[in-house]
């Protein structure tokens, strides 16, 4: 074998073996991203209830309702909104108007049961196609749309 099939051979090997390593990289990580789904798309989407969810979206004003321990709410994309409940710490950042990602359970009546709540400062943390597009919807209380 020439020197240059030599060569060859190695820089394919290597070629190789850096895709392998990319590959299982990325699909290794791919089970440790974890993005927000809204509620306009788990309410379009069918599915499990068994299934872990992370949700994103905007406390609907005057929906709020504190009984006991439990805190029931409303979000919404300003498309759809979900009816949330949560049983656990309260973040103190947690207010009516404010952006929410939580984690939970979607139930069989299209109520989300979260286990997890994390109350975002302001659309500064917020994808910035998320953030433009929240822009150009008018917000609405529930008043209004009575």
């Amino acid at each position: 074998m020439t020197r240059k099939q030599q060569r060859f051979i190695f820089v394919f090997v290597g070629i190789a073996l850096l895709a392998l390593a990319i590959g299982l990289i990325l699909s290794a990580m791919q089970d440790g991203i974890s993005f927000f789904k809204t509620p306009t798309e788990i309410v379009r989407q069918s599915l499990d209830s068994q299934k872990r969810l992370r949700l994103g979206g905007m406390v609907v004003k005057g929906s709020v309702k504190r009984q006991g321990k439990q805190l029931n709410f409303t979000i919404t994309d300003y498309e759809t909104e979900l009816n949330i409940s949560y049983m656990g710490v309260v973040p103190d950042l947690f207010k009516e108007g404010q952006g929410v990602v939580l984690e939970g359970y979607l139930d069989q009546n299209k109520q989300f049961n979260a286990d997890l709540l994390l109350a975002k400062h302001d659309e500064n943390y917020m994808p910035k196609e998320v953030a433009d597009s929240m822009k150009n919807i008018p917000i609405k209380t529930m008043d209004e749309k009575k």
